[in-house]
């Protein structure tokens, strides 16, 4: 009840015309956008509470947001630079939505068939301990998104978790593992993480030099794997599986994992979106499914498209509009002119954690614009910071929202409780990014 108020107080102010000066007025606008920002964020943490869900909260604030940006606007000229910081912004948001679509499809059907489950047969033996599952799964989340996208690593990653007989408060602890670990590996090499590949591309980085960045990441993330299985003792023993596969299941594997060397060598070599690539390789699993697989085959190729959860979609959706508000009411250039008031290593420092809160990569976006002067040890601890500190909150990175919205144990209060293990291995593998960075360059 207080929570439908406290928003029928907001929309009120926000529908009342306001005769005065434009100053004001824009004060009186930007007031009420943050609000709303603020009052999506207070959706998600307490969901628990009102049973609302977070994917059509985020939608509706982001979507009024921007409604109100139209119905604000004082000239036709405004209106149209809206327009275009509008398209801009849904341009974005539908190169993720495509990209999210096929990777997922791609993993629902490998799911489904049980693909991914006998793959960590053949990797994990059929009873370990908690400490060296641990390590395992975040060894393997590192690696697999240092060479890949980091929304494939945590789709691949969190399928691993249906594997093994786990506890609740187990299962959400390894997906809290997982998220670090991701977004741990994708800093090292510009395939893995958007904002390493700016930074690249805006010449302060070398391929060299960013893969010094791979041993604070994998030392931050051992350690803690390490820590949190302190309290987890025991052993888990690996689900079994009978899944039989048939060619087109084998074939359609190997699509995947042609589609994800195929998205980086041609990003690579001829700049082509990544987004394209994946949905080449959906257009290819389609034809092969549609070829090989006879009229009873239970579930179509084609069919696998609807396993995808879009709830996750959504909730991307919104949290993008909000942000790209954000980003067009002046917020993002705000916190850029911060950027310049206190050392660069602990600007970068803070930086990190305010991705958490706002996206990484138009906040990567707007500091590369404002062109600061930095050295190569903080142009790599910039990079690590960015790419490593959305992890502190669930909602912080791509991989924390697909976590969330797959691991029911997870949320938005339950992800806090490990936050000062989380700040504690960031600060650590920042400043062996320091210390490593200062000593080659």
């Amino acid at each position: 009840m207080i929570f439908y108020t406290l928003c029928g107080s907001i929309l009120q102010l926000a529908f009342t015309p306001y005769k005065g000066s434009l100053l004001p007025r824009m004060f009186k606008l930007n007031t009420i956008l943050i609000s709303l920002a603020i009052i999506s964020l207070l959706s998600i943490i307490f969901e628990e509470v009102t049973h609302i869900n977070k994917a059509k909260t985020t939608l509706f604030f982001g979507c009024l947001a921007w409604l109100l940006l139209f119905i604000h606007a004082t000239s036709e000229q405004e209106s149209q630079h809206i327009i275009e910081e509008l398209n801009e912004n849904l341009l974005e948001i539908a190169t993720l939505w495509l990209f999210l679509m096929s990777t997922m499809t791609f993993v629902a059907y490998l799911n489904a068939k049980g693909m991914i489950q006998a793959l960590v047969q053949g990797l994990f033996p059929r009873e370990l301990s908690v400490r060296k599952l641990m390590i395992a799964v975040a060894a393997f989340s590192l690696v697999l998104s240092a060479i890949c996208d980091n929304v494939t690593a945590t789709l691949v990653s969190i399928g691993l978790l249906a594997s093994f007989n786990l506890a609740a408060n187990l299962k959400r602890r390894m997906a809290v593992l997982i998220i670090f670990a991701v977004n741990s590996g994708g800093v090292a090499l510009i395939t893995g993480d958007v904002t390493t590949l700016m930074i690249f591309l805006e010449g302060h980085v070398t391929m060299s030099e960013l893969l010094l960045l791979l041993l604070p990441a994998s030392i931050s993330v051992v350690l803690l794997a390490l820590l949190f299985s302190l309290k987890a003792p025991g052993h888990v023993n690996l689900a079994p599986s009978s899944s039989q596969y048939s060619k087109t299941d084998l074939a359609i594997a190997g699509i995947f994992i042609m589609t994800i060397i195929s998205t980086m060598m041609l990003n690579m070599l001829y700049s082509i979106p990544p987004v394209l690539t994946f949905l080449m390789g959906l257009s290819i699993m389609f034809l092969v499914g549609q070829t090989q697989n006879s009229d009873k085959e239970e579930l179509k190729i084609l069919e696998y498209i609807r396993q995808v959860e879009f709830d996750t979609l959504l909730f991307f959706l919104g949290i993008l509009l909000l942000v790209g508000m954000l980003k067009e009411i002046g917020i993002l250039e705000l916190l850029t002119q911060a950027y310049t008031m206190v050392s660069p290593s602990m600007a970068n420092y803070v930086t990190g954690m305010g991705s958490a809160l706002l996206d990484n990569v138009p906040l990567t976006a707007a500091l590369l614009k404002a062109q600061p002067e930095l050295s190569t040890p903080q142009w790599l601890s910039l990079t690590y910071a960015v790419g490593v500190g959305g992890s502190l909150l669930v909602i912080g990175s791509a991989a924390g929202i697909i976590a969330m919205s797959k691991v029911k144990e997870l949320t938005f209060v339950s992800y806090l409780k490990y936050l000062p293990l989380l700040i504690f291995a960031y600060s650590l593998g920042y400043l062996l990014t320091l210390t490593l960075a200062n000593q080659f360059y």
